[in-house]
């Protein structure tokens, strides 16, 4: 189980939450064990190949392949220098790696973890990029993260979609959040004064690594972020604290107020850094699917006035999961919607 309450804050506003009932279930999953759901966006595309080698484009087909038309120069080769990953574990769907990551615009130094879909090293693919999701865990992943220790599935999952044309193969990036594992003193995926710079290593040196190595799409519509609990945080407030880096955002079962006590005394800086108050700005041209377990009335109010706060060009999509819990078991479940969604609203995979 992922840390609970203890994280929701949120101060509740009474607006009336925005009418956003769409369905998953549109979505076509067949793995996610849920009745309802909801759908936005663009159009299906996808596939991809080599570590450190590629190619890529928006845009293709549902079909799991790669879109033939011209991309007007939509892939971004590595730059190098390689890194040096080693192996993490095995999962059906191909290993997970891991390195460190030194940033060289934080400073911060973390432990990072890569998973790169089958179709990456397929030599068919050799002269694609491919589209990229950064995973943030629950809890105060000091050391570790859900997505990668087969908690939260989401590798195998994404090939068995892939396989039934439902979704891009993604390059995942998992990384650490925190140092140490003091609840009370977490990061929060931000630049508290005086901390380690975690939004700058996260949102920017990240993917600078990423380029380095992996073929990937130019610009940011092949960029996605996701998170459960903790996690969620950290993809809403970045998402919309870097709208040049990141498309697309799915915080799911998130909260939204920065509440590390290292903030004391930076009241400007925290809010600065307050998912809360950007939500409201519109300023951030995002998509995101914001979902709460329905199993919790006051973890579905946070979410749901949240959701109301939203101004344009901010678009958000709100599922509520019947008979969520606040469990990696119930975040399991999620993940096949999730994978359609984005796959929707962000670039696939495509060779110039």
């Amino acid at each position: 189980m992922l840390r609970q309450s203890s994280r929701y804050r949120a101060v509740l506003s009474g607006a009336a939450v925005l009418a956003l009932a769409a369905s998953l279930a549109a979505c076509g999953s067949s793995g996610g064990g849920k009745e309802d759901s909801a759908t936005a966006g663009a159009t299906p595309a996808g596939t991809g190949t080599t570590t450190g080698t590629g190619t890529a484009t928006a845009g293709g087909t549902a079909s799991g392949t790669p879109s033939t038309a011209p991309s007007a120069g939509k892939v971004l080769m590595p730059t190098g220098p390689n890194a040096n990953l080693t192996k993490a574990r095995d999962t059906a769907a191909g290993p997970i790696f891991v390195t460190t990551v030194a940033g060289a615009k934080s400073g911060v130094s973390g432990k990072v973890w890569v998973w790169l879909p089958p179709e990456y090293n397929d030599p068919k693919f050799a002269k694609t990029g491919f589209p990229v999701l950064t995973l943030f865990a629950g809890g105060q992943s000091n050391g570790y993260n859900t997505w990668t220790d087969n908690q939260l599935p989401i590798q195998e999952e994404n090939e068995r979609l892939v396989k039934e044309g439902k979704s891009h193969p993604f390059i995942m990036i998992m990384p650490v959040q925190n140092f140490n594992s003091d609840e009370k003193n977490a990061l929060d995926c931000s630049d508290i004064p005086g901390q380690p710079k975690m939004a700058t290593w996260m949102a920017q040196d990240l993917p600078d690594f990423v380029r380095a190595n992996f073929r990937t799409v130019k610009g940011r519509d092949g960029w996605g972020v996701m998170g459960a609990s903790t996690g969620g945080f950290c993809s809403a407030k970045l998402a919309l604290q870097f709208p040049d880096v990141y498309k697309a955002a799915v915080p799911i079962d998130g909260y939204f107020i920065p509440d590390s006590l290292l903030w004391k005394g930076h009241d400007a800086e925290r809010a600065a850094n307050n998912p809360d108050v950007m939500v409201a700005e519109g300023k951030a041209d995002v998509k995101m699917l914001v979902t709460a377990g329905g199993a919790n009335p006051y973890e579905t109010k946070v979410v749901k006035n949240w959701v109301a706060k939203a101004a344009p060009p901010v678009g958000i999509t709100y599922y509520e999961q019947p008979g969520g819990k606040h469990l990696t078991s119930d975040f399991k479940k999620m993940i096949p919607d999730t994978l359609e969604w984005l796959t929707k609203n962000l670039a696939g995979p495509a060779a110039d």
